[in-house]
């Protein structure tokens, strides 16, 4: 079964980077469409940006305005998330979760990563 190891996380200034990584084990990830998802402290889980199969056509949240992208090379069996202009309110827990669906659809995820703590912070 498709399984996630999500790293990368960690404290960074507020107006800095981070690059989160998700890495695939247990099936290729060609084969499936694939999100992340934030979870920031004291609210729910929302998809923030997701990557599919095969074209690797990519969403991301409205609220994200051009500063995070999503790739994901296969060769190597992960997914990235490049973060840049990091503000407090990008605090979270990153998940990585995916689909075999040709499409990106939050709700339809079903194989998940344990989350990568992110903390922004001067």
């Amino acid at each position: 079964q498709l399984q996630f190891v999500e790293s990368g996380g960690g404290l960074v200034q507020p107006g800095g980077s981070l690059r989160l990584s998700c890495v695939a084990s247990g099936a290729d990830l060609n084969s499936y469409t694939v999100g992340w998802f934030r979870q920031a402290p004291g609210k729910e889980r929302d998809g923030i940006s997701c990557i599919t199969r095969d074209n690797g056509l990519s969403n991301y949240a409205y609220s994200l305005k051009g500063r995070f992208t999503i790739s994901r090379d296969d060769a190597k069996n992960t997914v990235y998330l490049q973060m840049n202009s990091l503000t407090p309110e990008d605090t979270g827990v990153y998940f990585c979760a995916a689909q075999r669906s040709w499409y990106c659809t939050y709700s339809e995820m079903k194989f998940w990563g344990n989350g990568t703590l992110v903390t922004v912070s001067s």
